[in-house]
C-alpha cells in the first residue's frame, strides 16, 4: 500500500525538479545593444567602432568607421539608413552587400520606433537597441 502512495509523490517531485531545469518556453533571452554589437559587429568594425576589428584585415572592403556617422550626416545620427543597412534594405544590386545578414536581430518582439522621420514604425527591439548603442559611439 505504501508503494502505491509513494509513487505519485516521487513522480510529482521529479516533475517539480524538471521544471526548475527545463528552459521556459516563449521566454526571450535578455539582450542589449552593447552585447549585440560585441557579438555581431565588433569582429569587423572593432570594439570602438572605427573599423579595426579582428576580421577587418581579411575583408576586400574596409569596414565603415561607425563613430563618424553623425558627423558625416550634418550632426544627426542617420538612424533610418543605419537600420536599413543592418536589416539589408540598402537598395544595392544582388551580391553587392558587404555585411552579412543578421537574422537574430530581426526575430522577436516589435516595438514602435521613430527612426528620425517622425513615423513610428514596428521595429525589432534588438535592432532598436543596436541603433541606440551606435549613437553612443559617435564622436
Amino acid at each position: 500500500m505504501q508503494r502505491v502512495f509513494l509513487y505519485p509523490l516521487g513522480m510529482a517531485a521529479l516533475f517539480g525538479l524538471a521544471a526548475c531545469v527545463l528552459p521556459q518556453g516563449g521566454a526571450e533571452p535578455q539582450t542589449s545593444g552593447a552585447a549585440d554589437y560585441a557579438a555581431f559587429c565588433a569582429g569587423c568594425h572593432g570594439a570602438g567602432g572605427v573599423g579595426d576589428g579582428e576580421m577587418a584585415a581579411g575583408l576586400a572592403q574596409k569596414p565603415a568607421d561607425l563613430t563618424g556617422l553623425s558627423a558625416r550626416n550634418g550632426g544627426l545620427f542617420p538612424t533610418t539608413r543605419v537600420m536599413a543597412q543592418i536589416w539589408g534594405y540598402t537598395g544595392g544590386k544582388e551580391g553587392d552587400r558587404v555585411m552579412p545578414q543578421f537574422a537574430a536581430l530581426l526575430d522577436g518582439a516589435l516595438v514602435p520606433y521613430d527612426g528620425g522621420d517622425g513615423i513610428e514604425t514596428p521595429t525589432p527591439v534588438r535592432l532598436v537597441e543596436l541603433a541606440e548603442y551606435l549613437k553612443v559611439l559617435q564622436k
